[in-house]
């Protein structure tokens, strides 16, 4: 009888900086870094400038996928906007 181990469940995405995160935590992050105004003028949605909370904005997103992308996509762009600016800093 041999032991081995089973196979991962999925496999590593350890380049991929959605894995693991949530779309609230995406949200979240997009929210304090931008404020919902700054989220609104950057994805245009109802639920981002009217009566906005986490709870109504991942409802949406949940069901529209297009939302979904574009958030996903201006997270992604969070992170290298902020990965160029402490390298800037860097520098100087």
């Amino acid at each position: 009888m041999t032991d081995s181990a089973p196979p991962p469940a999925s496999p590593a995405q350890p380049r991929n900086p959605l894995h693991g995160m949530t779309l609230e935590a995406i949200l979240t992050a997009l929210v304090d870094a931008y404020g919902w105004q700054g989220l609104d003028e950057r994805i245009p949605l109802r639920c981002f400038a009217f009566e906005p909370s986490i709870k109504s904005s991942l409802k949406l997103l949940r069901k529209t996928p297009w939302a979904r992308e574009k958030v996903e996509g201006l997270y992604l762009f969070m992170l290298r906007e902020q990965r160029r600016d402490e390298q800037g800093r860097g520098r100087g």
